[in-house]
């Protein structure tokens, strides 16, 4: 039996509203973010007209006679050959070879274009700019056809040809995921820690009330004197560096004869709302870095960071030179930002009232919670990690594949919204961190130029989360023997870019620039994975070979438990 056009009408509707209430629900966990004024967008977009009424009065014009050519082209019934390559929104050949729906994709993409055109127009500067031009996109992506059941072709005709059956199972993602307060991004049941992803064997050789320390297994028979301590995100879990075997950084860490010690956070409950940063340097990579070194017995460690975790490894690191210890022989830090001058689009979220508002919020206690965090880094790309999957799952009732990459996106961390606060005001607010003895953490004032030992700096092409040219600012704040590298691909994906595919292309060579375009265009291009490059340098760094320890930990430090251990288990859902 068909299902009867009122039916589809009424699923159709059904799905649009339930994806209204959706989007409302996940948007108020972004209470407190940075708006744009409209009132001063008002007053710029005025001010332009009065600037030069001709300007404004021509593009309006010229979107009018397009728009009325476009609605004569649909009376008559017209179509579209397809480009080489069509925009991905509008790969079916429906939005061509139909009318109406070409219609609507040429209208939307002239009216984008029109409004790109007007925003661009405005005498906006600085801020103002920034967030113009991040909520006009913002509105650009969400209001495609494509988004909405409605008014996209294929969304229409799966629904006829499985009689409804598509739509039905959109709702049931949908509802879902409103349980959930969060866009589900891949098949999570295909994942599971410690089954099929941070697999990589090892021993729990220490913890406290904020991180577990993983000792991992050797897999040669002598390795490097020196350990390595890696720091990972704290807002997210560690094991994007321990995926499945054939992408794991651990993994591949541990081949090349380095002992490696991960540090795993803790996904904070509300009672460890109180947490500050200074206690994250402590208990967590000081704490990391100290058991490491008792534990081999070592004088140094090699260390490494990745994204904020780079940003408490270096924070920590140089709390003990102003304490007079030299504990790191190395460090290593990926996509970090260190000078947080230009943070992107980030940007747009963060100001006094942001900042403010969450120190009124956290005054007593709580945690940021991570599926919050998760958004606004979606958000940066609505067309990549947000409509996708609107449109695939809600509207086209198919189910995500399996890919641990966004299996581990999923799985975010909350965070201690005292430590939260520190690190938001400091960093993205007021950006103290980068200037000497402006700080005071864990009792010394800090001073990044402190951190003399060689540094190995690596940042990738089309990060959205940490601007590659802020990136390499680092290279000025460490005063060390600094290797800057540049990896393709993103913030994630240019990092998890396993040497054994060889996939991509990073550049290196040029050790002193006057900027970071400077050092691009003196760079040279290498195919393949940046890894092998720094494990090259790194292992220069190892300290010489000993035969590989039999079993983890110590007679003081005696294994708790297998890897990946408990805290990475526990999940915000």
């Amino acid at each position: 039996m068909q299902a009867s056009d009122e039916t589809i009408r009424q699923t159709i509707a059904a799905l649009n509203a339930g994806a209204e209430r959706f989007f409302a629900q996940l948007m108020s966990t972004r209470r407190g973010s940075a708006n744009l004024d409209t009132a001063a967008v008002v007053a710029a977009i005025n001010a332009a007209i009065q600037q030069d009424p001709a300007r404004w009065e021509a593009m309006q014009q010229r979107h009018s006679r397009e728009q009325i050519s476009l609605w004569q082209r649909l009376a008559q019934g017209e179509t579209t050959p397809p480009p080489e390559q069509p925009d991905r929104r509008f790969r079916a050949p429906e939005w061509y070879t139909l009318p109406y729906f070409n219609y609507l994709r040429a209208s939307y993409l002239l009216n984008a274009s029109w409004l790109t055109e007007m925003t661009a127009a405005l005498p906006l500067t600085g801020r103002d700019r920034q967030r113009m031009d991040f909520f006009t996109r913002q509105l650009i992506d969400a209001t495609a056809p494509a988004n909405f059941a409605a008014t996209n072709p294929e969304v229409i005709k799966l629904a006829a040809e499985s009689n409804g059956a598509s739509l039905r199972c959109g709702l049931e993602l949908l509802g879902a995921d409103l349980r959930k307060n969060r866009i589900t991004q891949c098949d999570e049941a295909a994942f599971e820690v410690g089954r099929n992803i941070a697999v990589t064997p090892g021993e729990v050789v220490f913890e406290n009330e904020l991180m577990q320390l993983i000792q991992y297994r050797p897999q040669t028979a002598t390795v490097h004197a020196r350990p390595l301590v890696m720091v990972p995100p704290c807002i997210n879990k560690y094991y994007i560096l321990d995926l499945q075997p054939e992408n794991s950084f651990v993994r591949f860490a541990v081949t090349k004869g380095h002992t490696v010690f991960m540090v795993s956070w803790r996904n904070v409950p509300e009672t460890l709302g109180h947490i500050s940063w200074d206690q994250y340097l402590e208990l967590g990579v000081i704490s990391a870095i100290r058991m490491a070194r008792e534990i081999c017995a070592v004088k140094q460690v090699n260390t490494l960071g990745f994204c904020v975790g780079g940003t408490l490894l270096a924070a920590a690191l140089a709390v003990l030179h102003a304490r007079g210890e030299r504990p790191a022989a190395s460090v290593t830090l990926l996509t970090t930002m260190l000078d947080f001058r230009d943070t992107g689009e980030l940007s747009v979220f963060v100001d006094e009232d942001y900042v403010s508002g969450r120190e009124a919020q956290y005054a007593t206690g709580g945690v940021m919670r991570g599926e919050e965090l998760a958004l606004t880094f979606a958000s940066l790309r609505a067309n990549d990690l947000i409509w996708p999957y609107v449109i695939n799952g809600y509207l086209k009732g198919r189910k995500p594949e399996a890919f641990d990459l966004l299996s581990w996106n999923s799985d975010s961390t909350n965070l201690p919204g005292a430590m939260y606060n520190y690190y938001v005001r400091n960093t993205y607010l007021e950006n103290n961190l980068c200037v000497a003895g402006r700080l005071t953490m864990c009792g010394v004032p800090v001073d990044l130029g402190r951190i003399d030992i060689p540094a190995y700096l690596m940042a990738s092409q089309e990060d959205h989360i940490v601007p590659w040219r802020t990136a390499w600012e680092n290279n000025r704040l460490l005063k060390g023997k600094n290797t800057f590298v540049l990896a393709a691909s993103g913030h994630i994906a240019g990092v998890i870019n396993p040497a054994t595919k060889n996939r991509r292309h990073y550049w290196h060579g040029a050790e002193s620039a006057a900027s970071a375009d400077h050092w691009l265009a003196a760079a040279s291009r290498e195919a393949g994975s940046w890894w092998a490059h720094w494990a090259r340098w790194l292992g220069r760094r190892g300290g010489g070979r000993i035969a590989a320890p039999v079993i983890a930990g110590s007679t003081i430090h005696r294994p708790l438990e297998p890897a990946p251990g408990r805290y990475v288990r526990q999940r915000c859902d």
